[in-house]
């Protein structure tokens, strides 16, 4: 039986959410907000999963309206904020992603504030993925490698990204079926599960029927069984 040790979840939907039910699409990211907290406190209980990768912030999303982006660093920097006594009571261990240094000194700070406080713990390590792109993500790994003496190998890279953990499971809710530069790398190997939920109507239990899914498939990994 498989075992989705490393799960990354594409969190699509969150604008069209808000946007369906009349609202402005801010509203839509503060009820998202609460499903990421609901999704990693489930994910944090069940032993079965090691790892819990959320696309949070893309390399691309800088070009949506102004005032839609500087409401997400707000509310990624009181969502930090707000959950880090949550993270140290389920003994998550939080990893972020991505190149933090476009974000301000204020977010950088409380990003890296979390990331120590949260170190002894471990349980699940949660990851947002944050200013993140596989491709940018692929091309500092490069750059940092390319004065080494011998070739690079594929481990010499696996282990200059900054994820550096295969994935077992990827999930996209929002009804899109693309991976949109999200894990390319870690994800050469990993069940897609699509779903047309939006994700502020995510919940724990439709992942758990998806985890049952995976866990009856048969993974060959480009071999035969």
């Amino acid at each position: 039986m498989n075992r989705a040790k490393h799960i990354a979840i594409i969190m699509d939907g969150n604008g069209r959410w808000a946007e369906l039910q009349g609202k402005k699409r801010i509203k839509g990211h503060e009820k998202g907000a609460q499903v990421v907290k609901s999704i990693t406190t489930f994910c944090s209980e069940n032993p079965e999963i090691e790892r819990l990768t959320l696309y949070a912030f893309s390399t691309e999303n800088w070009k949506r309206p102004r005032l839609e982006v500087e409401f997400l660093m707000k509310l990624l920097e009181k969502h930090l904020t707000n959950e880090l006594n949550s993270y140290i009571v389920n003994n998550v261990r939080f990893e972020p992603i991505g190149d933090l240094r476009e974000f301000s000194k204020s977010l950088q700070k409380t990003i890296q504030n979390v990331k120590e406080k949260t170190a002894h713990c471990d349980g699940l390590v949660q990851s947002l993925a944050l200013n993140y792109g596989s491709q940018n993500e692929i091309l500092r790994a490069v750059n940092n490698l390319k004065n080494q003496d011998d070739d690079i190998t594929q481990v010499m890279l696996s282990n200059a990204l900054d994820c550096k953990h295969s994935v077992d499971l990827l999930i996209r809710t929002g009804g899109d079926h693309r991976l949109s530069n999200f894990l390319l790398w870690q994800a050469a190997y990993a069940e897609l599960f699509f779903c047309d939920t939006l994700w502020p109507d995510f919940t724990t239990e439709e992942l758990e029927k998806i985890i049952k899914k995976f866990t009856k498939i048969e993974r060959r990994f480009g071999g035969l069984k």
